[in-house]
């Protein structure tokens, strides 16, 4: 926590400070201590035995079902001071200062459902045989609030702690997650129900269905840990094998998504493609490493083997089930809309739409890359050629959509080229017309397929053949491309 921007110290100040002042107002009068000590112990369970979802200690808990509970039995402020208890959590990570905004933020979202169960109609105190149904509209309204809150404050912190680099829009909550707490946020109204028969040993009964949960919760969590583990580990092998595309499917993967949220898809697709974009070039696996990284020009067989490198990467990883439509992208990300492209020649609306996304953000990294013949191209310049290639190439609405979320969002490109590495390395087999090596700033081959002079790229970052740009080549059949590293 030390390490925060000083708008993310203000912004968890505010926080803590809207808390304490929510509670300090009170009321106090007709709150019942006994019912706030026996909740706020049943948050204590449920805070100590939470959840790790992620690396960045993102931990879940069903600790709401406390709180929702209180505000029914307590209201407002009683709420607000049962989820105080959170601060009594015992478990493992958490910093004072992460401790105090927990503490906060499910006071502040305990406080809110409190005031929104009155708004709608609710009233305080033990629930009577009578009070049903009428209850329920007024606690799913305080429930609702109290999640929407929740998340809120915590996707703010998370918004301004994020890693450099990664999209606004990913910040490490899940949809799932919402619903999830939401659903047994509902257990708090059982809670209120059943404590005029048990009064305080209804938490006890209720502590199997959160261990449960909390069971469930691991699962998913620790699922979702062995689908990043299996990408990372297929990335890191492609990388150690071809070691020019370090960071490269990671760079896709953040624009792929980019393009994706921009479009409006579902959050389950949105995933599907980030793992698309990170194993895009696993086909690369089954290419020989000597071709990857051969000095000088390729032979026939040699750019056959480049060119084969989608549908090795779908046989490498149509096993793995978690992918679903990630495969096609894999299979067909270089396509191209004027049917040009490989492995099968689709035009259009027959090329699958992630792949079409993916070929998009593959071009835009390969220009804005650092290579030891060149520097990256300047976002604006590279930006300029998915334009001009739009409806050739690449999707027209994938390439605006693009452009729209990096400006919004920004770019954060490639790391410099290592030094002294002036080898070529040949890292596509790309098959087309007009512009093609200009979308994607790589060095053309002419039409005999041998590379003009020594693969130096032009001002642009592109190398002429015979002395021409690729744009200016017109259409003498399909060229060979290469990138000189």
């Amino acid at each position: 926590m030390g390490k925060l921007s000083r708008i993310a110290w203000l912004y968890i100040g505010a926080v803590i400070a809207a808390a304490a002042i929510a509670i300090a107002r009170g009321p106090f009068t007709g709150i019942q201590w006994d019912i706030v000590v026996a909740l706020g112990l049943l948050l204590v369970a449920c805070e100590s035995s939470a959840t790790l979802l992620n690396s960045r200690s993102l931990a879940w808990s069903a600790n709401s079902i406390a709180s929702l509970a209180a505000v029914i039995l307590i209201g407002p402020v009683g709420a607000a001071l049962v989820a105080c208890f959170t601060l009594l959590g015992i478990r493992r990570g958490p910093s004072l200062p992460q401790r105090l905004f927990n503490t906060a933020m499910f006071a502040l979202s305990a406080y809110l459902a409190g005031r929104a169960f009155l708004l709608f109609g609710g009233h305080v105190g033990i629930p009577e045989a009578s009070s049903f149904p009428a209850i329920i509209a007024p606690f799913a309204g305080a429930a609702v609030v109290h999640v929407i809150v929740n998340f809120s404050l915590l996707r703010g912190v998370l918004w301004l702690t994020r890693e450099p680099g990664t999209p606004a829009g990913r910040v490490g909550l899940d949809f799932k997650l919402l619903l999830t707490d939401l659903g047994y946020g509902a257990f708090g109204v059982l809670i209120a129900a059943l404590w005029s028969v048990l009064g305080p040993f209804t938490p006890v009964l209720v502590l199997i269905p959160v261990f449960v949960a909390r069971w469930a919760v691991a699962q998913f969590a620790a699922q979702q840990r062995a689908y990043e583990a299996t990408v990372s580990a297929l990335c890191q092998a492609v990388e150690t094998k071809d070691f020019y595309t370090r960071g490269h499917s990671e760079r896709v993967s953040r624009g792929s998504v980019l393009i994706a949220k921009e479009i409006g898809m579902r959050a389950e697709r949105v995933e599907a493609i980030r793992y698309a974009g990170m194993l895009h070039d696993v086909g690369k696996l089954g290419v020989p490493t000597s071709v990857l990284q051969k000095n000088g020009s390729l032979t026939d067989d040699e750019y056959a083997a480049i060119q084969l490198h989608p549908m090795r990467g779908l046989d490498i990883v149509r096993e793995i089930g978690f992918l679903d439509e990630a495969l096609a992208g894999i299979m067909h990300h270089h396509e191209r809309i004027d049917g040009r492209g490989y492995p099968m020649g689709l035009a259009g609306d027959e090329i699958p739409e992630f792949a079409r996304v993916l070929a998009v953000a593959d071009a835009f990294d390969a220009m804005t890359s650092n290579r030891s013949y060149r520097g990256a191209r300047p976002v604006p310049e590279a930006v300029s050629e998915l334009r001009k290639w739009a409806g050739t190439q690449f999707d027209p609405a994938f390439v605006d959509a693009f452009v729209t979320a990096i400006e919004r969002e920004g770019w954060r490109g490639s790391e410099a080229a290592p030094p002294g590495s002036d080898h070529s390395v040949v890292t596509e087999f790309l098959v087309g017309g007009d512009g093609l090596a200009a979308a994607n700033g790589v060095v053309t081959a002419n039409s005999n397929g041998v590379a003009n002079g020594n693969g130096v790229a032009n001002g642009n970052g592109v190398a002429a053949a015979n002395g021409s740009t690729a744009g200016d080549l017109g259409d003498p059949g399909p060229l060979r491309a290469i990138e000189s590293l």
